[in-house]
């Protein structure tokens, strides 16, 4: 059908359209942020990852959370690559956490000037630097011999006595305070205090006079053995800080506050390990493919090392220091902001049927050991200890198995790193 187009003859004028009215349209609204999610540090039995982290991750990519500490809420990251690009990036700032009270886990909060967990770029990479050479790969090649002595002779008094055993009791506890002990350079009389020191700054018990003691006494005891090597020339860690101080490098309040953080890192090797080994004695085939295959348990432990959930809720926060909009959620200037590695390592954009274990993946970028500058100091000495613990208790136990039904081994309550706080075996 077509339509007939007529013009107005010269008498008659045609009449003036009507105006067209334009709607005036205001800036579209601002998305809704979030609601704050409550976040309690859970007291779950074994590996069970957490259900509240869980819920966040359905919820979105970027949520609100608040901790049961501190105060006011914060933002949470859960996807991988949001996590990697939040831990590089410099608008994110740890140093700003330092004058906060930002929502947190833990009770106590008091960082120590000049700590390497709360520095920025370039301050980071200065105060990194004179304990580097202790943790590089040569370094740890060097030690190995010197772990697999100190691990051997944990084990040959559990070996005499016989079945059955607490493998966290005999093993898993004292084989890396040893190592770390060694790495540190703290002297086999003083190792049982240390420990008990670091043992109550990672608890949530007792609240934080018990933690600020615990810290006064380790703080003061590693300000009081670096100044005394401030000459001594040794390679352990506490000397080249020593030495670091001599030299005007960094100042005594900063090396105190890079050794306590390394010092307290062997408690993380324990209770990595007691999930990982749980994992392995509960899950037969996993135990038989480390047992037929020793030559390729590196990739195993990769996985599991993925798979663990190693700690409760998240670690430390970052600050915003200008605005940025990340998945079309704006992060003001100020607003502090939390990553989870461990819910970066189970999404499924980057790990497919991310809750299985699956031996063969391949590839596994993982994060358990975190991202950026402040990726973990003693990465590979951690790893070192793993290899060495899964391997010889595999090696030397034969037919290692719980010696107790898999609900009744007891695990770690109101803590900020999870683990077994016992793991009876037989073989």
């Amino acid at each position: 059908m077509t339509q007939e187009i007529t013009t107005p003859s010269p008498d008659r004028v045609a009449p003036r359209p009507a105006a067209r009215v334009v709607p005036i349209t205001a800036e579209p609204p601002a998305p809704s942020p979030p609601p704050v999610r409550e976040w309690p540090a859970l007291d779950l039995d074994g590996p069970e990852f957490d259900p509240i982290l869980a819920a966040l991750m359905r919820e979105g990519p970027i949520t609100r959370i608040r901790l049961p500490h501190g105060e006011g809420w914060a933002w949470l990251a859960t996807r991988y690559d949001d996590v990697k690009l939040i831990t590089n990036d410099p608008r994110f700032s740890r140093a700003e956490v330092t004058g906060r009270q930002v929502t947190r886990l833990a009770p106590h909060f008091k960082p120590r000037p000049g700590s390497l967990a709360w520095a920025d770029q370039p301050d980071h990479n200065r105060l990194r630097r004179p304990v580097a050479g202790a943790f590089t790969v040569g370094a740890m090649k060097r030690l190995r011999p010197r772990a697999q002595e100190l691990l051997d002779a944990l084990l040959e008094p559990v070996l005499r006595a016989g079945p059955p055993a607490d493998l966290v009791e005999r093993i898993l506890e004292p084989f890396p305070i040893a190592v770390v002990a060694e790495v540190m350079g703290v002297p086999p009389a003083e190792r049982e205090q240390v420990h008990t020191w670091t043992r109550q700054i990672i608890s949530m018990c007792g609240g934080a006079e018990a933690a600020d003691r615990a810290k006064e006494g380790m703080y003061g005891w590693i300000a009081r053995t670096i100044r005394a090597r401030r000459d001594s020339g040794g390679q352990d860690v506490l000397s080249l800080l020593g030495a670091a101080v001599g030299r005007g490098d960094i100042s005594e309040d900063e090396a105190v506050g890079l050794a306590g953080p390394l010092q307290i890192g062997g408690e993380a090797v324990t209770h990595n390990c007691g999930q990982m080994l749980y994992l392995l004695l509960t899950r037969p085939e996993l135990m038989a493919r480390m047992r037929q295959r020793p030559a390729e348990r590196g990739p195993v432990l990769d996985e599991l090392l993925r798979h663990i959930p190693h700690r409760s809720t998240v670690g430390l926060a970052r600050i915003a220091l200008e605005d940025v909009e990340l998945r079309g959620v704006r992060i003001a200037a100020g607003d502090p902001v939390y990553v989870s590695y461990l819910a970066a390592n189970r999404d499924p954009a980057v790990f497919p049927d991310p809750d299985t274990i699956d031996p063969d993946r391949d590839p596994n970028p993982h994060l358990a050991f975190g991202n950026g500058p402040h990726y973990c100091t003693g990465a590979v000495l951690a790893r070192l200890q793993t290899e060495l613990l899964v391997d010889t208790l595999l090696d030397r136990l034969p037919g290692l198995r719980l010696a107790v039904p898999p609900g009744d081994v007891a695990w770690r309550r109101r803590t900020m790193i999870r683990g077994p706080q016992s793991l009876p075996v037989t073989w």
